[in-house]
């Protein structure tokens, strides 16, 4: 099932306001429960848990800058 553009837009903002912010949250404090790591695979884990939240949602992002193809 295809999304319509006008939801994938408010989706996409919702997910940027809401559940990013939350991700971060909880990737900070996952990763502070275990003893800290040296500063470089502290970097390479945070780094990674950045790109990885994107790629499940990038049906939602893709062509959101675009015109509304619908109009």
């Amino acid at each position: 099932m295809a999304l319509r553009y006008k939801t994938r837009k408010w989706l996409a903002l919702l997910i940027l306001i809401v559940a990013l912010p939350l991700y971060i949250v909880a990737a900070v404090s996952i990763v502070g429960l275990f003893d800290r790591p040296p500063i470089l695979v502290e970097l390479l884990i945070y780094v990674g848990l950045g790109i990885i939240w994107a790629f499940p949602l990038k049906f939602v992002f893709k062509g959101i800058g675009q015109p509304d193809p619908d109009a």
